[in-house]
């Protein structure tokens, strides 16, 4: 079995905003999770990327935007030693009835096909929120909320989300990450 973990972007690996990231220079990478996608990915973890980018379908920042937020995220975990073996990303907006968009498990089907496996059973999706986790629990995955970006938000809206054991709970990615590989 594939050893896979399905990240979330926005609020994961960089830093969120209500307003949307809408531009290279709004596009803030944390250091750290840039640095825990390294290591996952030197142990052996393909580390793939699933995020929702309506912006997009708002206008307020085209294709070619997105890719060079993407290019610069690639570059920066490369330089660290790292990989991102796929990034897939829903355009549309919340009304244009995609199957896509997360909650729906789209981009994660669409990361399965991608890199050839038969499954996501026994991969991890990290996300910083609700729709992140039912998005990962449809396609079969394991789940984990990251308190960084929109997860202390997550958990004071779902706080059965504590209690419910089927859900691991973590301060940010590099912590994920040290629980993973330890």
């Amino acid at each position: 079995m594939t050893q896979l973990v399905i990240l979330d972007r926005d609020g994961v690996i960089n830093e969120d905003s209500d307003d949307y990231i809408k531009s290279l220079d709004e596009f803030r990478p944390y250091p750290q999770a840039i640095e825990a996608i390294a290591r996952l990915s030197q142990a052996g973890w393909t580390v793939a990327v699933a995020t929702n980018q309506s912006g997009i379908a708002r206008g307020y920042f085209d294709v070619a935007t997105l890719e060079a937020m993407h290019a610069k995220m690639q570059e920066l975990v490369s330089a660290v030693g790292g990989r991102i073996a796929y990034i897939a990303y829903c355009p549309h907006g919340p009304d244009d009835g995609c199957s896509c968009r997360k909650p729906l498990p789209g981009l994660l089907e669409n990361i399965r096909d991608e890199l050839g496996l038969d499954t996501l059973e026994g991969s991890w999706m990290v996300g910083d929120s609700l729709r992140d986790l039912q998005a990962g629990d449809a396609a079969g995955c394991q789940s984990a909320l990251v308190r960084t970006g929109k997860g202390r938000r997550t958990l004071e809206k779902h706080p059965e989300l504590i209690i419910d054991s089927k859900v691991r709970l973590f301060d940010d990615l590099a912590d994920f990450a040290n629980w993973l590989l330890e």
